[in-house]
């Protein structure tokens, strides 16, 4: 099941499913958030409109966004880096999420905006992994370089983009080796598998319990694979005007602009 969040033309925003090349709203009035928490994949009765003629919202608010930082193989060969002994987390806020076609703005204090695409892992009740989708973890460069801490490189508003909807776990069958692609301008900048993953996502989620309970809708963005402008030769930012594409196998594509 596809869980999606969406405004059909002129009203308000719906909860529903993706079926057939149609948005199918839940005519119990269930949300995403409740659906992840109870597990129920009954299938979506209310009202139709086709997928083309809605706007595609953030699926859900997560109470809690986990970034795992040098997490492919080839990403930290690209930078010169030891692959970590142990999965690096930081924190983005609820506020970091916006739509998956929402233009995307970085605060004026950035001058080094990067893209990074992402297989983001939705959590579901009691630690379970309740689906997956696409993310895009935007990373002031200039400010991760200089400030230890990532809370404002990472964690700014409207810097998670995720979407278009969360595929639930039951249709991903090898989630731990998906294509994954980023294009800027139409230049494909990542092109990797998540089999590059140096910690493999029953790992993270396993390292993330040890210390906290995870709750349903929580997201985790498993890392970037190498290709992210700060490592180009020379080195791309991301600027006014710029559209960033992100597809992963399966499970769709965000796309945005960069205001």
């Amino acid at each position: 099941m596809k869980l999606v969040s969406y405004r059909a033309p002129g009203g308000e925003p719906l909860y529903g499913e993706v079926r057939d090349g149609r948005v199918v709203a839940f005519a119990d009035g269930s949300t995403v958030k409740d659906r992840l928490a109870s597990g129920d994949r009954t299938p979506a009765a209310g009202p139709e409109h086709p997928l083309d003629d809605v706007e595609l919202l953030a699926p859900h608010v997560p109470r809690a966004i986990f970034g795992i930082g040098l997490n492919y193989l080839a990403h930290a060969r690209e930078q010169g880096a030891e692959p970590p002994a142990a999965p690096i987390v930081f924190m983005k806020l609820p506020s970091s999420v916006v739509a998956p076609g929402a233009p995307v703005s970085a605060p004026a204090v950035v001058k080094r905006l990067d893209y990074e695409g992402e297989l983001a892992v939705v959590m579901g009740a009691d630690g379970a992994i309740a689906g997956y989708a696409v993310a895009d973890d935007l990373s002031a460069r200039d400010l991760q370089k200089r400030e230890p801490q990532w809370t404002r490189a990472k964690g700014f508003d409207g810097s998670c983009p995720f979407g278009p909807w969360v595929t639930t776990a039951d249709e991903v069958a090898e989630p731990g080796d998906l294509a994954l692609r980023t294009w800027v301008n139409g230049e494909l900048r990542q092109d990797s598998r998540t089999s590059d993953l140096i910690f493999s996502i029953p790992e993270l989620v396993a390292f993330l319990r040890e210390t906290m309970t995870l709750e349903p809708g929580d997201l985790i963005l498993t890392g970037t694979p190498s290709g992210v402008g700060q490592y180009l030769d020379p080195p791309q930012f991301l600027a006014s005007g710029d559209i960033v594409r992100i597809e992963i196998e399966g499970l769709g594509v965000i796309e945005h602009a960069v205001a």
